[in-house]
């Protein structure tokens, strides 16, 4: 089996992208919940939506290099459509494995973002950034 060297390329800079993400959604959701006491899922979805953001233009312009074909809004509105999915599965995960299992917050939030980083890079390489 020979792996596309394009889709390895975008995969591997959809995942650098992924890292950032994680950055920005750790810290948006560390500073709701323990500084600002929001409630936990509150904060973990505030988290979540703030890196979509972000995700979406570095993927745009760095990991897909897209060129506004579709125009912007809808694109986003695509992309964002997997991120919500994407969110339904992280925060469900995050139910399963903290609010049952009783798993660490944080280890929890990891293993959903692991999972929901997969459901996100088939989502948008075919179909949010085709032409």
């Amino acid at each position: 089996m020979v792996i596309d060297p394009e889709f390895f390329t975008k995969f591997l800079r959809f995942g650098l992208v992924g890292l950032s993400g994680v950055v920005v959604d750790f810290g948006v959701t560390w500073l709701s919940k323990e500084k600002f006491r929001f409630h936990k899922y509150l904060a973990n979805s505030l988290g979540f939506c703030t890196a979509t953001v972000s995700n979406y233009l570095l993927n745009k312009y760095w990991t897909f290099h897209t060129d506004g074909q579709q125009g912007m809004l809808f694109e986003f509105s695509k992309f964002l459509g997997f991120a919500l999915v994407g969110l339904l599965i992280n925060n469900l995960v995050l139910f399963l494995l903290h609010g049952k299992m009783k798993f660490n917050f944080y280890l929890s939030k990891l293993i959903a973002i692991a999972i929901v980083s997969i459901w996100n890079f088939l989502g948008n390489y075919l179909y949010t950034f085709t032409a």
